[in-house]
């Protein structure tokens, strides 16, 4: 049997659906399968549909799940490669992309705020909740070159502050480049907290209000720009909505805004699929729908946005890429920590 078979059948064993009285040990065999699969032994964690590229989104998630999973070890090596590997700016955010190939891996230095926001909020939930001290100086230093380095005037109101995708994103007095996804409410919160940068709490405040704006457009995008006359199509992007904001309702659940417009905007998005127990994953700036999906990732995003459970995930589920088991799995942590609904 090849090592692909074997894992697809010991997915269809130990990663399915779980009574309340397992449903912690269900999540443990799940998490041991994504390490198996997406993460080497030095603590890279790989894209597979990105020809085994790393990147710092992925190397905050891989940071987030070690830490809710107790996993130390696989924590600390994920760690030490990110730092080896990816905290190569002056400043104490990441490169966003680092390429396997013999030399000059890092083609762009740029940074992309969510995978430094991940990162500093798996130091800070290691060094308080998981009692891996050691870590929280660097997530003070990452959260305050955010709060430093991320954040931009709104230009319809000069005193609010948006959350911007990197240090170097395109922004002007009057016309700011947003993503929606990149709003992480309570990670935000809790670092601004523990950092004492109350600018990073405001902008998971105005985030939320953004958001609450973008859920009565057509489609919650996956990139905006902000201008002085409002939201308008993003220069660099296609306006549409897909792989990013999928991810909306998964931060705004985690962070017990289950009644959020947003939500429900993004389940009404999700919904445009139709019966046969897919999800829309991308729609056009009007609504039709472009691909759908039944992968467990994608559908567990859709369970948390009305909060049902999570559904049983079955031996086609072996075959997801990096992305959808990636959610998955912050799925699973999210309905443990958001609270009822």
């Amino acid at each position: 049997m090849d090592r692909r078979n074997f894992l697809a059948g010991l997915t269809a064993l130990t990663c399915s659906a779980a009574p309340a009285a397992t449903a912690e040990s269900s999540s443990e065999q799940c998490w041991r399968l994504w390490r198996a699969r997406f993460m080497q032994p030095d603590g890279r964690v790989i894209d597979d549909l990105q020809g085994g590229t790393s990147h710092s989104e992925g190397q905050g998630y891989g940071l987030l799940l070690a830490q809710a999973h107790g996993d130390e070890r696989s924590f600390r090596n994920m760690e030490e490669w990110t730092a080896h590997n990816l905290a190569i700016r002056d400043d104490r955010l990441m490169a966003w992309q680092w390429i396997p190939r013999r030399r000059d891996n890092i083609e762009d230095w740029h940074n992309a705020t969510d995978g430094d926001l991940f990162r500093a909020w798996a130091l800070l939930r290691a060094a308080r909740d998981s009692g891996w001290h050691e870590y929280y100086d660097t997530a003070m230093a990452i959260a305050r070159d955010i709060a430093r380095l991320c954040l931009a005037p709104d230009p319809r109101a000069p005193q609010e502050l948006i959350l911007r995708p990197g240090a170097e994103a395109r922004m002007a007095p009057d016309r700011v480049l947003f993503n929606p996804s990149y709003i992480m409410p309570r990670a935000l919160r809790e670092l601004g907290e523990a950092a004492g940068e109350p600018k990073l709490i405001r902008a998971a405040d105005h985030g939320e209000r953004l958001l609450a704006e973008l859920a009565r457009e057509p489609v919650l995008p996956d990139w905006i720009d902000v201008t002085e006359a409002g939201f308008d199509a993003p220069q660099e992007h296609e306006l549409r909505s897909s792989y990013d904001a999928i991810r909306i309702p998964l931060y705004l659940t985690w962070s017990g805004r289950t009644a959020h417009p947003a939500v429900a905007s993004a389940l009404a998005g999700f919904d445009a699929a139709g019966p046969g127990g897919k999800v829309a994953v991308a729609l056009g700036p009007a609504g039709k729908v472009r691909a759908v999906s039944d992968s467990a990732g994608y559908r567990a995003i859709a369970a948390l946005a009305r909060c049902a459970p999570l559904p049983p995930a079955t031996r086609q589920d072996s075959a997801q890429s990096y992305y959808p088991a990636t959610l998955q799995l912050l799925a699973n942590v999210a309905i443990r920590e958001r609270g009822s609904c």
